[in-house]
C-alpha cells in the first residue's frame, strides 16, 4: 500500500516532515513541453505559508521553491519533476517536553500505535499541515495545463463558525473573483462578511481556541464525460484527494446533505438544448452524475475542523506513565486554518482533475 502517493497518470509523491530537514513533492506524468511558469508557482505558495496575517500562525517561512529536476529550458522534459522548500523557522523544544501526552484530537495515540513510537512527533511530523506545501506545488503545475484546457478551479471561504457568506457569485468571471478573494485575509469574497469572520477569529484567539468553517470550490468548463462508474467515480476521486488534506471532515457535492430532505420532483436536473447544447437547467448534481461529469461546473463544499492546537486546558493521558493529567499547549497555532486552506483545496481538485484528464487522453497538445 502505497500511503504517500496519489493518482495514475499524474502521480504525486510527498514527502518530508514538519520539522525536518525539507517539505517536498515528486511529480510523474506531466507531458513534456509545458512551459514551466516559476513565478506561478511561487504565487500560489504565498498563499498558503504562515505567518501571511494575523489570523494564521506566526511561524515564519519564506517557503521559497527550489526546482530540482524535470524542467529544461523553461519547459518541462516528462521527467519526474521535484521541487522542495526548506523549514528554517522550526522550534521543536516545546515537543520534547510534551511527547509523552497525548494531545486530543492529534495523531499522538494513532500514530504510536500504528508505528511503535517511532514516528516524528515534532510539530506532527509527517501528520503536519505542513506537508500540504508540496500539495500546493503539485497542484500550481497542474493548474498550468488546466489553463491550457481553459478550465479554472476556484474556492473560497463559505462561512466562518456561524459567519456565513451567503450571497451567490456569477463564477463566469473567476479572474475577478480570484482578484476579490485576494483582498480578504480570510479570503471571504463579502466585504462585510469578510469583517465579521476575522472580528469571530480574533476573539477565538484571545480566548486561546480555535474556530473551523466552510469552503466551497468550483470548477468551469470541465469537458462532459469524464470520470467512470463504482470505484473511479469523479466524486470518489475528488473526495479521496480531498480527505489526504488534514483539516477536512466533510464534503458535499451539490445540494449534498440537503437531497436527503428532497422529492425526486425537486432534486432532478431536467435537460434542455441550450444554445445548441444539452444542459441541465439547474446543478442540484454538482457537476456529476453517475460519476461522471455533466459539463456543468462541479461544485462541492468542505467542512474544515477547528485546529486541534489549542492554548486551554485539556483532559489527557501521560502515556509514559499511563496516568489521567490535564496540560495546556503554548505555541504558534493558527485560530483558524481556513484562509490557508483554499489554495491546497484548489490544487488538490486541479491534480485530480489533470489526472483524469490524461488517463482518458483529453489532454489536448498544446505544449509544443
Amino acid at each position: 500500500m502505497d500511503d504517500n502517493s496519489l493518482g495514475r497518470a499524474f502521480k504525486i509523491t510527498s514527502f518530508g516532515e514538519s520539522h525536518g530537514k525539507v517539505v517536498g513533492i515528486l511529480i510523474d506524468g506531466v507531458p513534456a513541453g509545458l512551459e514551466f511558469d516559476r513565478q506561478f508557482i511561487q504565487n500560489e505558495m504565498e498563499k498558503r505559508k504562515p505567518g501571511q496575517s494575523k489570523v494564521s500562525s506566526q511561524r515564519k517561512e519564506a517557503d521559497k521553491v527550489k526546482f530540482l529536476s524535470g524542467i529544461f529550458k523553461n519547459r518541462t522534459t516528462g521527467a519526474p519533476i521535484c521541487m522542495i522548500i526548506k523549514n528554517k523557522d522550526v522550534d521543536s523544544s516545546k515537543y520534547e517536553d510534551l511527547k509523552d501526552f497525548l494531545r486530543p484530537s492529534h495523531i499522538d495515540y494513532t500514530a504510536l500505535k500504528k508505528y511503535g513510537g517511532f514516528a516524528d512527533y515534532r510539530g506532527s511530523g509527517r501528520f503536519s499541515g505542513r506537508i500540504t506545501a508540496g500539495f500546493v506545488m503539485a497542484g500550481a503545475v497542474a493548474k498550468l495545463i488546466l489553463r491550457k484546457c481553459e478550465i479554472n478551479v476556484f474556492a473560497y471561504t463559505k462561512s466562518i463558525g456561524d459567519i456565513e457568506d451567503e450571497q451567490e457569485y456569477n463564477f463566469d468571471e473567476i479572474d475577478h473573483l480570484r482578484a476579490r478573494r485576494e483582498k480578504s485575509i480570510v479570503r471571504c469574497m463579502n466585504k462585510n462578511i469578510s469583517e465579521k469572520m476575522i472580528k469571530l477569529i480574533e476573539e477565538i484567539k484571545n480566548e486561546n481556541d480555535s474556530i473551523g468553517g466552510i469552503i466551497k470550490c468550483i470548477v468551469k468548463n470541465f469537458p462532459a464525460g469524464v470520470g467512470g462508474p463504482v470505484f473511479h467515480s469523479l466524486e470518489s476521486d475528488i473526495s479521496h484527494a480531498m480527505f489526504s488534506i488534514p483539516a477536512v471532515k466533510a464534503i458535499e457535492f451539490g445540494a449534498g446533505f440537503k437531497a436527503g430532505r428532497m422529492r425526486g420532483s425537486e432534486h432532478n436536473d431536467p435537460w434542455r438544448v441550450i444554445d445548441g447544447k444539452v444542459r441541465p437547467m439547474k446543478n442540484d448534481a454538482g457537476g456529476i452524475i453517475g460519476g461522471m461529469s455533466t459539463g456543468m461546473p462541479i461544485e462541492f463544499m468542505l467542512a474544515i475542523k477547528p485546529t486541534a492546537s489549542i492554548g486551554i486546558e485539556q483532559n489527557t493521558v501521560n502515556i509514559k506513565k499511563m496516568e489521567n493529567t490535564t496540560f495546556k499547549l503554548t505555541g504558534r497555532h493558527d485560530p483558524c486554518i481556513v484562509p490557508r486552506v483554499i489554495v491546497v483545496v484548489e490544487a488538490m481538485t486541479a491534480i485530480s482533475l489533470v489526472d483524469y484528464l490524461l488517463v482518458e487522453g483529453k489532454i489536448p497538445k498544446v505544449f509544443n
